[in-house]
């Protein structure tokens, strides 16, 4: 284990476009993770770091990453708390950046539980979905037009090591429409005329979100099977898109753990 002291180093430049840079992290397959439990949960996949920034502040935790690390031969550096700033995303840096491959889960070709994003542009909201996703058992999560990208830090660091336990894919509508002709599609719309905990959804399924302004591309509506809506008091405002995704995802885990 070396020390790097100057910003022009490679790796240094390296981890400043992945943190910046979409088409950079798409160019190398690569993106950066920060702190200990992103980077502990990349290693729990299976995931092996190309290399290791860290700083010399150490917890307990950090010393015993740090050892687990070693034992994997994984390439790892000290820099100076100034440098770490420089490359962290956070405004408070937690001591541990890693590069590691873009995660890659296999997809399923016949879902029982699938997740369309539609133009959820918020990198918290999209996080959180996905966290929320993984913890229901959602089996993919596609990417539609208009969505923020799923690896930026912001999404890396709310996901909270979803990335690493559920399959992510990009396609269009008719990309989708070919490869998943099939599948039963729910709509979550305000204005939606079937409530969402009326849908039997032990049975397979494709929930659809829209985005935070515009909502569901019209696309959405012309392959739904139905438009659903969260039944809530008059006057009260909409949910947002995670806290909507999460209500229905729930359900529809209470109805397949009951089933």
């Amino acid at each position: 284990m070396t020390s790097i002291t100057s910003a022009s180093n490679d790796r240094v430049k390296l981890v400043r476009a992945l943190q910046s840079q979409a088409k950079t992290r798409r160019r190398e397959g690569k993106i950066v993770l920060e702190g200990v439990r992103l980077i502990t949960d990349a290693l729990d996949s299976g995931s092996t770091p190309d290399f290791v920034l860290y700083t010399s502040e150490l917890t307990n935790t950090g010393r015993a990453l740090l050892a687990r690390l070693k034992e994997l031969h994984v390439a790892c550096f000290e820099v100076t708390d100034e440098l770490m700033s420089v490359m962290a995303d956070t405004d408070t840096p937690q001591g541990f950046l890693a590069v590691v491959p873009t995660p890659q889960p296999a997809l399923t070709e016949q879902p029982t539980l699938l997740l369309l994003l539609d133009g959820v542009a918020d990198p918290g909201n999209m996080g959180t979905i996905l966290r929320t996703a993984a913890a229901v058992g959602v089996e993919m999560v596609v990417l539609l037009p208009g969505c923020v990208d799923a690896f930026s830090p912001k999404v890396l660091r709310s996901a909270m090591g979803a990335h690493f336990r559920i399959a992510l894919t990009s396609q269009n509508w008719d990309q989708f429409s070919a490869n998943y002709p099939d599948l039963p599609l729910y709509v979550a719309d305000a204005d939606g005329t079937q409530p969402y905990y009326a849908v039997d959804w032990k049975q397979p399924a494709g929930l659809v979100i829209g985005g935070e302004a515009r909502g569901a591309n019209s696309s959405a509506y012309t392959a739904a099977h139905s438009v659903i809506s969260i039944p809530m008091n008059a006057g009260a405002e909409s949910l947002n898109a995670a806290i909507a995704t999460a209500v229905i995802l729930f359900e529809c885990k209470r109805q397949r753990t009951l089933g």
